[in-house]
């Protein structure tokens, strides 16, 4: 398992934090996120054999919030 904290843009509100953990969670590979209104980031612990870092990125930019690198 890898760990990575990324920051993210766009959220504003205890929903945005839902919406997004429900979309992390929801991944094939993710085993938790812990997503932050407060930091504006998300800490995800994934598999690196059955999901790339990039494919989380996406989702995250799919569910309409940006990450900033």
């Amino acid at each position: 398992m890898k760990k990575i904290v990324l920051e993210i843009k766009g959220m504003h509100c205890e929903g945005c934090v839902n919406r997004l953990t429900k979309v992390l969670k929801g991944l094939d590979g993710v085993n938790d996120a812990k997503v932050s209104l407060e930091n504006k980031n998300a800490e995800i612990e994934y598999n690196e054999d059955q999901i790339e870092l990039e494919d989380i990125k996406q989702a995250i930019e799919d569910a309409g919030f940006e990450v900033k690198e």
